[in-house]
């Protein structure tokens, strides 16, 4: 927890964008009944509220849940940019938990031409963490505006695609081997229309940890790989059928962060 004290042009909503945690937070440790404050007023502000990730099954209302969680049905909306209080099952929710953790930040200043999904793969993180980290409700930015970049990465179960021309849930589904049901539940997707430079989140499968010789010492033997030398024409979609694989397979195996290849390139495609 840490003190702020309100300035002169302060609203709840810039503040809690400032500290990247939703208003209805900062009204209920405050005991605020409305959205009024005034210059010079303290203010206790979390830093950095915990979460969790809860499944909806069939019955969920957001107001149980909101109560099985101690929260508000407000903070819930707030929390996961919800448009409606109405819920799917199998939709997953962000909701608070106890405790509360600080995270290290470092600021970056946005530039002409910059966009989330390219800061977010110069950062190896996702856009969805710097979205929460600076209370951004949409993939907008502004010249000169300055964004809290998270230093530690956080692990998730998906990857990350950025729309292009021409493509469609189909082709998305079959270029990383899934499912257009599965690539709909994980964005929470209500229709198949896509727009050119959407970010979506795509499910992956657990791909087992290697360990090295960090762990094994000197003797550990690095193992090999067939590789593949990139060709004019070539995609990944094409390769992994090549050699009988998946595109996520070939993403991890190379630590890829975009679909797009060069001639000339140099990719693992499997152990020897």
């Amino acid at each position: 927890m840490r003190n702020y004290i309100v300035q002169k042009g302060d609203t709840l909503y810039g503040i809690s964008r400032q500290f990247g945690i939703p208003i209805e937070t900062i009204k209920r440790e405050n005991n605020l009944i409305n959205n009024t404050i005034s210059v010079g007023q303290e203010l206790k502000i979390p830093i950095n509220q915990n979460t969790t990730i809860y499944t909806v099954k069939a019955g969920d209302t957001l107001y149980e849940i909101a109560k099985q969680y101690n929260t508000t049905v407000d903070e819930l909306i707030e929390l996961n940019n919800l448009k409606t209080t109405s819920l799917s099952i199998g939709q997953q929710l962000k909701v608070p938990t106890e405790g509360e953790t600080e995270e290290a930040y470092i600021t970056y200043i946005v530039k002409g031409g910059d966009s989330l999904y390219a800061i977010a793969q110069k950062y190896e993180i996702t856009v969805e963490t710097i979205k929460q980290a600076n209370g951004l409700s949409s993939n907008l930015l502004s010249i000169g505006q300055i964004l809290k970049i998270p230093t530690t990465n956080i692990t998730t179960d998906y990857k990350e695609y950025e729309v292009k021309a021409g493509d469609s849930l189909y082709s998305i589904a079959r270029l990383f081997n899934t499912t257009v049901d599965d690539i709909m539940q994980t964005n929470n997707l209500q229709t198949t229309i896509l727009s050119v430079g959407q970010i979506l989140r795509i499910p992956t499968e657990e791909t087992p940890t290697i360990i090295g010789k960090e762990c094994f010492g000197e003797g550990y033997i690095e193992p090999k790989y067939e590789t593949y030398t990139v060709k004019k024409g070539d995609n990944l979609y094409d390769i992994a059928r090549r050699y009988n694989t998946s595109v996520i397979n070939l993403m991890d195996l190379n630590n890829l962060t975009s679909t797009s290849l060069q001639i000339g390139q140099v990719l693992k495609v499997r152990e020897l």
